[in-house]
């Protein structure tokens, strides 16, 4: 297998998802960041993506992972208006040729917010393996993550009512979770420093704030 494309809503796990394919595949885990690789000089970006992919042959069997592609990407012609990045439209080209004569054992992960900005010749059959939308967590998945990120905070969840806390969390994302028990973590602090524990209401308190805070960077957004 040559690879997969991961594609969802920012905070979803996709950059965990490929921390854990390489440890369950127990490889390597090398990240390649395109903008590390741009130079100023006339060929001098080709020369480092080669380089970078020479490397990571010798470190095979690895898993290659490219984060957020649409923006290591950006500046590739992706309307056929013949409009785009020169040296990145080659880098492009230099390294979907790569992927398709690999011969090393290296599996390709790269994760995307958006394949609008993608160019079109990535996302054609045989360039990945498959394709995967990684969607907001459901009810299931927001009580497991609440449940995880309370008892990362050595916090015991059988001692709260998390049906209201699971339900009012839809529509958030993962980090999301994260965030609002990190800020009821911080308030149960602030309540009691010695042994807090947090209550219903700190995580309803982050809840709340987080629902403003989404709110009003949509309003944001609605005015652009």
């Amino acid at each position: 297998p040559k690879g997969m494309l991961l594609l969802g809503v920012q905070g979803c796990g996709k950059s965990l998802t490929a921390r854990a394919t390489a440890r369950l595949l127990s490889f390597p885990l090398i990240r390649l960041d395109i903008a590390n690789l741009l130079g100023n000089a006339r060929g001098e970006s080709e020369k480092n993506m080669r380089s970078a992919l020479n490397l990571v042959e010798s470190i095979a069997p690895a898993v290659l992972w490219l984060d957020e592609i649409e923006k290591g990407f950006a500046g590739v012609e992706t309307d056929g208006s013949g409009g785009g990045d020169a040296t990145m439209t080659r880098l492009v080209g230099s390294f979907l040729t790569w992927m398709s004569e690999i011969q090393k054992p290296v599996f390709v992960i790269a994760t995307a917010n958006s394949v609008q900005n993608l160019p079109p010749e990535m996302l054609r059959r045989g360039r990945f393996d498959e394709l995967f939308f990684v969607d907001l967590p459901n009810a299931e998945e927001r009580e497991a993550i609440v449940k995880i990120q309370l008892t990362l905070r050595k916090q015991t969840p059988a001692a709260l009512d998390l049906n209201p806390i699971v339900a009012a969390c839809d529509g958030f994302s993962g980090a999301e979770i994260e965030q609002i028990c990190n800020a009821a973590a911080m308030a149960s602090v602030r309540r009691a420093s010695a042994s807090p524990a947090i209550a219903q209401k700190d995580l309803l308190d982050a809840l709340d704030a987080r629902a403003k805070q989404t709110s009003m960077q949509l309003d944001e957004l609605d005015a652009l």
